[in-house]
């Protein structure tokens, strides 16, 4: 078998300057990873924060709006229940104007819940992304 020759690098003194900035340069480049990782995982926190403030405002959104439909299904069966029960054209027309009348309150109390839901879900979901953004401009200033 042949083997394959070694060779040695000849021993050298490097010289102090270049060993200081050799030092400088990785401790430059390590902080500038920690700083990176620091990022990366504030940003990590921040998505998983806002995902969970989005879920739940939708899950809350979602329950409220469900609860309108349900109210507003059962009025729809109490009205139809009632017009059936009507001997005059008067009785009907007065369950009739009663019925859309709480309607229109009811619709418009909703809508009204509702946005103001949306509002606030908005709010919860866009506070941890304003806090990070400014926390973010804080620590690269």
């Amino acid at each position: 078998m042949t083997e394959m020759p070694k060779f040695e690098m000849p021993k050298m003194e490097v010289p102090e300057m270049v060993r200081e900035i050799a030092e400088k340069g990785v401790k430059q480049a390590k902080e500038g990873y920690d700083k990176m990782k620091a990022a990366a995982e504030d940003t990590t926190d921040l998505l998983e924060t806002t995902y969970t403030a989005a879920s739940k405002g939708a899950t809350e959104f979602n329950m409220k709006a469900l609860e309108a439909l349900r109210a507003n299904v059962n009025a729809s069966f109490d009205f139809t229940t009632a017009m059936f029960g009507t001997k005059t054209l008067a009785e009907a027309a007065e369950i009739s104007t009663a019925h859309f009348r709480a309607q229109f309150e009811a619709l418009s109390a909703q809508a009204k819940e509702l946005s103001s839901l949306a509002q606030k879900i908005a709010t919860e979901t866009s506070e941890p992304i304003k806090t990070g953004v400014s926390k973010s401009f804080k620590f690269s200033a």
